[in-house]
């Protein structure tokens, strides 16, 4: 499959270990004074070890590889200590991967591990005993960087799901506010998504082109309620290959229900069908696609299964 995951410079590469502590999965070593990575299994491509990186030698790239893989991460790291663990799991939480972060949760507790959730939100302690044996074989302790909130090399790509942080009003006493938004998760841009994201978990899918959103007054309400984002502009973004994989990921591997395409009447965006058409066409699973065609005015000018 094809998915994001880190690439080294080695060149550039100065030895400082930095990003060895920054990636708490455990998928970097330094070895011969380089930093290496020891396998794209342990690789969550979140990038946590970018900011960690003095000199810019880690970049993200996609790349054919193998799924992530949180037991395995847990398997590995789980030697190390909880504090390791905990780095780890407040990690995932900070990106939104609620998902793999329930993974881990859930391997501690079939396996004894001592960890205390509590430190790292507001989830219930689990206080169990931790394994003992052959951990002295493992590497070293990696201890983490206490109170980063932001790991990643570029704030502004950094994922974050809005859902696990929404406040639980009463429906009696919940103000009739205008204008919420609708919106669910963080980034949106399909060219900065991650097809594996854990919002896009079985979700349905609102693949809306870059104008629609200033377009609609109530595109929220209207269009994204109840659903997960992702922008695009056929005519101008370079990536539309990349756009046909990741879609087609989020069919397979994130098994999302339905595809919403969101387009302008223009002829340029017309594309953006074409595209999610093709991802249907390359996936295993066959999902319904719905398009809608807006006026330049923001009118709903049709709307139909394709």
């Amino acid at each position: 499959m094809k998915r994001t995951v880190i690439k080294i410079d080695e060149e550039l590469c100065n030895g400082c270990g930095n990003c060895v502590e920054g990636c708490h999965e455990g998928a970097l070593q330094l070895i011969d004074g380089k930093a290496v990575m020891i396998s794209d299994l342990y690789c969550d491509g979140l990038g946590a070890c970018i900011g960690e990186c003095p000199v810019g030698a880690i970049e993200l790239i996609e790349k054919e590889t193998e799924p992530y893989n949180e037991i395995a991460v847990m398997e590995r790291i789980s030697p190390k200590g909880e504090r390791v663990v905990l780095a780890h799991l407040q990690h995932l939480k900070n990106h939104g991967e609620m998902e793999w972060f329930n993974q881990g949760v859930e391997w501690c507790r079939a396996n004894n591990f001592k960890l205390d959730l509590s430190k790292i939100g507001d989830h219930a302690a689990v206080k169990v005993e931790a394994p003992h044996s052959h951990a002295h074989n493992h590497a070293p302790e990696v201890h983490s960087k206490e109170g980063k909130g932001m790991a990643c090399g570029c704030p502004g790509s950094m994922e974050r799901d809005f859902r696990a942080a929404a406040p639980a009003f009463s429906p009696a006493k919940a103000p009739q506010i205008s204008g919420m938004s609708e919106l669910r998760q963080w980034p949106v841009q399909l060219h900065l998504l991650n097809p594996a994201a854990g919002y896009f978990q079985g979700a349905d899918v609102l693949l809306a082109s870059d104008c629609s959103a200033f377009t609609h007054g109530s595109f929220h309400e209207t269009f994204l309620k109840n659903r997960t984002l992702a922008i695009a502009c056929p005519k101008l973004d370079s990536s539309k290959e990349s756009y046909v994989e990741k879609l087609a990921m989020m069919i397979d591997e994130s098994k999302i229900n339905t595809l919403t395409v969101l387009i302008m009447e223009v002829p340029c965006c017309g594309g953006l069908l074409q595209i999610a058409q093709a991802a249907r066409s390359k996936a295993k699973r066959n999902i319904p696609v719905k398009l809608i065609v807006m006026s330049i005015k923001g009118d709903v000018l049709s709307e139909e299964w394709v």
